[in-house]
């Protein structure tokens, strides 16, 4: 059996400090940057979908507030079943800043769905507009 002298001791130390350093690098970089690549559409499409049932939400619960009526409550309840779409997008959420996501990438693919869709949305618009 070797004793540990002074190059062993150098050693161990050497593949311990780069074992740690691999492993924070996985879990500072490589995780997040996979958990992106591998959610990231989904994210932004949940980004898009629960900003949209808020505010059919938000519309329908003033609808009820100024024009109480069977279809404008028939609206609301329908609007509050939409509002789950938001709890897909919290779980996903959380799921990705458990890989390590942080919250300033989170806010870009927000915006990035945003910018995506809203090309989709005007030329939807563009086609389906009446025009005085």
């Amino acid at each position: 059996m070797r004793g540990l002298n002074g190059k062993n001791v150098l050693l161990a130390l050497n593949v311990v400090a780069l074992v740690a350093i691999f492993e924070y690098g996985i879990q500072k970089f490589a995780l997040p940057f996979i958990a992106i690549k591998i959610y990231g559409d989904n994210y932004k499409e949940l980004v898009f979908k629960c900003d949209s049932v808020m505010r059919d939400h938000f519309i329908a619960k003033n609808q009820v507030l100024t024009n109480p009526s069977e279809t404008s409550i028939k609206n609301l309840k329908a609007a509050e079943i939409g509002l789950l779409t938001c709890h897909g997008y919290d779980v996903l959420r959380k799921k990705l800043i458990d890989f390590g996501v942080t919250e300033n990438q989170l806010a870009r693919l927000g915006l990035e769905a945003i910018e995506e869709k809203e090309k989709d949305v005007r030329s939807f618009v563009q086609t389906h507009e009446i025009r005085y």
